[in-house]
């Protein structure tokens, strides 16, 4: 199985490490690919350009092995649609089941994901949840896909819907950009590589 966790990434932190890790090992995947979105739908454009949020993924993963940073959405013009992405991934993978990992904010928003019922076609679903989270009563459209039996996602490519808690950590890259603007000190909150390359770049800093 191949573990796929898209976001803006900008900055990457332990936030985002420490989930992608989790599941991987959870889960038993082979790889978990990790896709900077070029250009979100969904929300404000990133500060930092796509390609240094690159660059800093590529510095926060590059001693985990099974870690891949892509940059599919990089080369694809236009906004980045996450199925799009899928489909991309499922052409170079027919027959792998791929996991699809959102948190419960972007599940609870996913009806206003462009094509949102075809995700289903190219992945299953799993939806990363805190401690004690308990989801709302499903919609007839996802009750059909959902499942709680990790065996179905390793038997079948795609299709169903699985909830998943994490041991989630409470850290905004929001909060981590206010820091660095106010001169604060964000160690431990991001890898020390990352931090440098944003020091070295002068990112995040009031104009």
């Amino acid at each position: 199985m191949i573990g796929i966790l898209g976001g803006t990434f900008d900055p990457i932190h332990y936030g985002h490490l420490r989930s992608a890790l989790e599941v991987k090992d959870i889960f038993g995947l082979t790889e978990i690919r990790l896709i900077p979105s070029a250009q979100p739908p969904h929300r404000q454009q990133p500060i930092a350009s796509v390609l240094m949020r690159l660059d800093m993924l590529k510095l926060a993963i590059e001693n985990q092995p099974d870690f891949v940073a892509d940059d599919r959405e990089i080369k694809r013009i236009g906004p980045s649609y996450m199925v799009d992405t899928l489909k991309s991934l499922r052409d170079e993978f027919p027959e792998t089941p791929l996991l699809l990992f959102i948190g419960t904010d972007a599940f609870n928003q996913l009806k206003t994901w462009h094509q949102w019922s075809s995700l289903f076609n190219f992945a299953h679903i799993v939806v990363m949840t805190r401690p004690g989270f308990r989801p709302q009563p499903l919609d007839d459209c996802f009750i059909e896909r959902h499942t709680d039996k990790v065996t179905e996602l390793a038997h079948k490519p795609a299709g169903k819907l699985y909830f998943h808690q994490v041991s989630q950590l409470d850290i905004s890259a929001t909060a981590i950009r206010n820091m660095i603007a106010e001169h604060q000190n964000p160690g431990f909150l991001l890898p020390d590589t990352v931090i440098a390359y944003i020091r070295q770049h002068q990112l995040y800093l009031r104009q």
